[in-house]
């Protein structure tokens, strides 16, 4: 499996008490939710970008 997958799986389990901690009416929380958010989305490109480079690739042979 790809070590981006990896690590937005690992970001996810990292956030999941802050996300937790907003909704129980913490609001600091809410900022490290929307700043770990933020590094989801780069991520999330950088796996997009990955898996393209991948199938073209193998399209390519």
């Amino acid at each position: 499996m790809s070590k981006i997958f990896n690590d937005i799986k690992q970001k996810v389990a990292e956030i999941e008490a802050d996300v937790n901690k907003f909704y129980g009416g913490n609001n600091a929380a809410g900022a490290r939710v929307r700043k770990a958010m933020q590094e989801l989305k780069s991520l999330a490109t950088d796996l997009r970008k990955d898996v393209l480079d991948t199938k073209t690739s193998r399209t390519a042979k």
